[in-house]
């Protein structure tokens, strides 16, 4: 079991920025990819960015490559995503999500089994 915990979230202008955290406990020895997805009410939830926690490789969606980049602590079992240049478009959930199998896709949702609870981020223009 991992447990997923993220904060961070909040109200900005456009052109803003913020940064969320997801912090991880349990099984994270086992984990080998930890992402960042969001959802809008009424569509599915989206992959934004992911990292291989053994080696660092990152993947983001096209949405949001050159404004988000997501980091990782492995030793606070931490992972980072900071948002620069918000949109209004960028108003979601955020959810923070782990596996601990290799995933075939690292931005599909059905590859995570393990989810945090989620924090708000709204850009207004």
């Amino acid at each position: 079991q991992v447990h997923l915990v993220e904060s961070g979230g909040g109200s900005v202008q456009a052109e803003g920025s913020l940064r969320l955290s997801c912090a991880a406990s349990g099984d994270t020895d086992s984990t080998v990819y930890i992402a960042w997805f969001r959802q809008v009410p009424g569509k599915e939830r989206e992959g934004v960015a992911s990292v291989n926690w053994r080696t660092g490789t990152t993947i983001y969606a096209d949405s949001v490559k050159g404004r988000f980049t997501i980091s990782q602590d492995n030793p606070k079992n931490r992972m980072y995503l900071q948002l620069n240049s918000l949109k209004p478009e960028d108003t979601a959930m955020y959810y923070c999500a782990a596996t601990v199998t290799w995933p075939m896709q690292a931005l599909v949702q059905h590859e995570y089994k393990y989810w945090g609870q989620g924090t708000q981020v709204t850009v207004s223009s």
